[in-house]
């Protein structure tokens, strides 16, 4: 097993936000009655470890939500470090923030037409803990959400 770099405790944060960016499509995972359901997502925004996806109202992930807002998003970066971000998943509903969105977003633009199309659903992912773990470490570390 090769090496890990150590981890400085107060640096974690920061390690963990860019090992995110770095993981451009986090993996969602929902649950649909007593299933797991696991899929690529294209955060819209992130804020420190709040994360803010897209969704149609049709999709799957809608009822599941809706049934159980209990979710996770794993961000795992190109050298296999991971994040992993554990949530409650709340429907924005703040305009001037869904504005903001809407106003950064390109796809969302060309493909829904206006911010408030009855079809858009915006996600807040209010995280309740966030873990991240260097490539094969197989050790978590718990990182300070504010």
């Amino acid at each position: 097993m090769p090496e890990t770099k150590p981890i400085d405790s107060d640096k974690l944060p920061d390690i963990a936000k860019e090992c995110m960016k770095l993981a451009k499509f986090p993996q969602l995972a929902t649950i649909e009655n007593d299933k797991p359901r696991l899929r690529p997502v294209s955060p819209v925004k992130t804020d420190q470890f709040t994360v803010y996806v897209a969704n149609l109202k049709n999709y799957d992930k809608t009822a599941q939500i809706e049934a159980n807002p209990s979710v996770e998003l794993c961000y795992m970066s190109p050298n296999h470090d991971q994040v992993r971000i554990a949530g409650t998943a709340e429907i924005l509903e703040d305009e001037n923030e869904i504005q903001e969105i809407w106003n950064s977003n390109v796809l969302l633009r060309k493909y829904l037409g206006s911010p408030d199309n009855p079809e858009l659903i915006i996600y807040k992912i209010i995280p309740s803990s966030v873990r991240f773990m260097r490539e094969w470490a197989l050790e978590y570390y718990d990182v300070p959400i504010n």
